[in-house]
């Protein structure tokens, strides 16, 4: 199996790198005396020996830096300290930053290289199915406050992001699975060829130890959608918010739950809300409204919450990113791959979506 390269374009096109090997393609970010901060998860030690041994060899200066796992590093305390080391060990805006682990990681690292000086260069290294799709791919990055996810960040595009598919098959299962919920949200909005093929073996697509050019695949395929719309809408003023498809009421689980909820699995709910939410209003057809739940369910993702939250839901809503003033905004299906805009429904189907899935 060859790696497969992707191309974002734009201002700053750089190349996501998926396959064996792919770790090499840092090489030539690592030139000789170039100072390079590592921020890494725990429980990546093999991946950030590896980095480190690459990064040696050419020559560069790598400084480790361990945060805390998933959403209790993307913290203001977390970035202080970051800062801290950033100036404590000199670097300037000729160095590099790295970032190795999850989606939370990559999301950290990049608002740290965003910030120091105005910006450097930073690399991302997914490790999670997660992290791949999503967070490494288009720039976005940023850490949460008490009041939301993601409200604090910049756009700063990555020089490259880089996968091996040997990481993602050490996964565990549970977050492998949730990781699929954002490259299934790729199928709906934009590359049906996903849902087809993820309907044909769920199995398969479930465990990329069984089938490793199946995951490539379709991280490929999805990373792909993400490059096509990023590459027309960086900052995200039109066209970029279709890749929310979902995620409004996701993010106001995760508020909810305090971040305790994999990303993935609140983002499989927050589909299936939008989707009620769009036959409701006479958008969606049931027949897609169906395939929603059929295919999050084949994979063992979430397709309801719980009841009597409804009231922090709504509040938590109202901060969405996409919201404007008061009023809600949604990213909707017309119809499979036909994605619209649905502004300020009435609150009564808004609650009715959440009776659907509580």
């Amino acid at each position: 199996m060859t790696t497969r390269t992707v191309t974002v374009g734009g201002d700053r096109p750089y190349d996501v790198h998926v396959g064996p090997g792919a770790l090499e393609q840092l090489g030539p970010h690592a030139r000789e005396g170039r100072r390079v901060l590592v921020v890494h998860q725990p429980g990546r030690a093999e991946v950030v020996a590896d980095v480190v041994d690459l990064l040696r060899a050419h020559r560069a200066r790598p400084v480790l830096a361990e945060v805390p796992d998933a959403e209790a590093g993307k913290t203001a305390e977390v970035l202080v300290s970051l800062w801290a080391r950033l100036g404590q060990e000199g670097f300037t805006r000729d160095d590099l930053v790295v970032g190795v682990g999850g989606g939370a990681a990559t999301d950290l690292a990049g608002f740290v290289a965003a910030t120091w000086l105005r910006g450097v260069e930073v690399v991302q290294v997914p490790t999670s199915l997660l992290g791949v799709v999503d967070a490494a791919v288009g720039g976005k990055t940023g850490i949460n406050t008490a009041e939301g996810k993601n409200l604090v960040g910049a756009f700063h595009p990555p020089a490259a992001v880089l996968c091996d598919p040997a990481w993602l098959a050490t996964m565990a299962r549970a977050d492998y699975v949730s990781g699929l919920a954002e490259v299934l949200k790729c199928g709906f909005i934009a590359d049906p060829t996903i849902l087809d093929l993820v309907e044909a073996d769920p199995a398969a697509a479930t465990d990329p130890s069984v089938d490793p050019a199946l995951a490539v695949e379709l991280v490929v395929r999805a990373v792909q959608v993400k490059a096509d719309v990023v590459a027309a809408d960086l900052r995200e003023s039109s066209l970029r918010e279709i890749l929310n498809y979902g995620h409004t009421f996701a993010h106001a689980v995760e508020q909810v739950e305090d971040y305790r909820w994999r990303h993935g699995d609140a983002v499989a709910v927050g589909l299936v809300y939008v989707a009620e939410l769009a036959h409701r209003t006479g958008i969606l057809d049931a027949a897609l409204l169906a395939r929603h739940r059929s295919v999050l369910a084949s994979v063992g993702l979430p397709t309801s919450y719980l009841p009597g939250r409804w009231d922090q839901l709504r509040t938590a809503m109202g901060r969405d990113k996409k919201a404007r003033g008061s009023t809600l905004r949604f990213v909707v299906l017309e119809g499979l791959a036909r994605p619209a805009r649905l502004t300020a429904p009435d609150e009564h189907v808004l609650r009715a979506a959440y009776d659907a899935v509580s």
